[in-house]
């Protein structure tokens, strides 16, 4: 079954997500254009960007969709060794680009074909339009560990995390969860299923029930900038 074209020219105006296909699963259309009017417009209507070099922009809406709950994330007791020993740095949108460069090379949905240069290009005018951003782990100088999305309302649209070392970006999704957590976030977007992810907490939520929590989420504002690093300690959940 062919899946509608949208063209870059037009405005960001979608197909409901309802009429997603089933297989692939949750491909609901292509074309359009990776400018920052059409992103924001899809990540509000539950949509995301997806595709490899030489394809045309593709649409996906999956069903179910893998979310998580920022107050639920599952510390492992050999993570919250971890964490004690205090050995890497947490930081927020100090290098975003550099997280979404380790993110190319580190894979990621199954392999990170998908961060083309375009999709690269848009994502670091996102963060600097003060949408899009990044958590750092570092040790020493060197960054280990990251990853980066797109925050509307009180959502939080995961998009990529890497590991240099084991764990780095399980120590990024925790600090992301009490950063998301002090700011009255409900969600966030995992896309697909990950077994890593799944570890920590996430699980599927049937398509229908996410774009109603999403809908909810969207109502609260949430202002666009940088995110400052709070100085709290990753073992303790926000008050």
């Amino acid at each position: 079954m062919p899946v509608p074209w949208l063209d870059p020219m037009d405005a960001p105006v979608f197909p409901c997500t309802s009429r997603a296909l089933a297989d692939p699963n949750g491909l609901l259309a292509a074309g359009g254009s990776l400018d920052a009017d059409w992103l924001l417009a899809a990540y509000r209507e539950g949509i995301f960007p997806w595709y490899e070099e030489g394809q045309p922009v593709l649409w996906w809406a999956p069903d179910p969709r893998l979310v998580l709950d920022p107050g639920r994330v599952a510390v492992s007791r050999s993570l919250r060794k971890l964490i004690r020993k205090q050995i890497y740095r947490i930081s927020f949108d100090t290098a975003f680009t550099s997280v979404i460069e380790a993110c190319q090379t580190s894979g990621g949905r199954e392999n990170a074909t998908w961060i083309t240069p375009e999709m690269k290009a848009a994502y670091v005018n996102l963060h600097r339009l003060g949408h899009a951003h990044s958590v750092e782990v570092w040790r020493d100088e060197f960054l280990v560990g990251g990853l980066y999305g797109i925050a509307l309302g009180k959502a939080f649209f995961g998009e990529s995390m890497f590991s240099a070392q084991p764990n780095a970006s399980k120590l990024a999704l925790v600090a992301l969860s009490r950063q998301l957590e002090s700011r009255g976030f409900g969600l966030i977007d995992c896309q697909v299923h990950s077994d890593h992810l799944v570890s920590m907490g996430a699980e599927a939520l049937p398509r229908r029930d996410f774009q109603e929590a999403l809908t909810a989420l969207l109502a609260s504002k949430e202002q666009p900038g940088p995110w400052k690093t709070p100085p709290y300690n990753l073992m303790e959940k926000p008050s």
